[in-house]
């Protein structure tokens, strides 16, 4: 790599990360802040958002207040996702964080648009009818689209009855906020 001479043999670039709200997603995060830590490179925390009812169908009705309500969500999820990953921002990072409108895939390979970068993406075991409607998976658009080296993190295995326990838990917690 031409870039390790310039820097003095550390890699160049940024070390861009995908934040959900998903068990994949908090593990991608932490691989994330480990990948930034080991090359010393900055990591970048991108949450893409879009639109709850799509935005074919807001572009005919636009409402500005409610895309900054949905957009002030995302940042309160990325910000919840570096709690539940590591128990807040890693103080020895230098942490950028981007909430960016639109589909996850291609805001992925537009934030990690140099070589250099290392884009690190979770990536759920998905189960059952409700797999077969998720129709743009994230881990399949960014490796065959991106222009940097891609880390592709899976998520851990669950029983059954543990993701159901997650999933109640969850519910019982947006429930409990005042």
């Amino acid at each position: 790599m031409a870039s390790d001479a310039v820097t003095g043999g550390m890699p160049a670039g940024d070390v861009v990360v995908g934040v959900s709200d998903s068990l994949a997603g908090l593990a991608a995060l932490r691989r994330g802040i480990v990948e930034a830590r080991r090359t010393g490179r900055a990591l970048v925390a991108v949450r893409a958002w879009e639109p709850p009812e799509g935005d074919a169908l807001y572009r005919r009705r636009p409402e500005p207040s409610w895309a900054r309500l949905w957009a002030d969500e995302a940042r309160r999820r990325l910000d919840r996702a570096f709690e539940l990953a590591v128990g807040g921002p890693p103080a020895d990072l230098r942490i950028v964080r981007r909430v960016v409108r639109g589909p996850a895939g291609p805001v992925l390979c537009s934030v990690a648009s140099s070589p250099d970068d290392l884009l690190v993406i979770g990536m759920a075991r998905p189960r059952g009818p409700a797999a077969r409607l998720h129709r743009r998976p994230v881990h399949r658009h960014v490796p065959a689209r991106a222009l940097c080296e891609v880390l592709v993190v899976a998520g851990p295995r669950l029983l059954p009855r543990e993701a159901r326990i997650l999933r109640r838990g969850r519910h019982e917690e947006r429930w409990a906020r005042p």
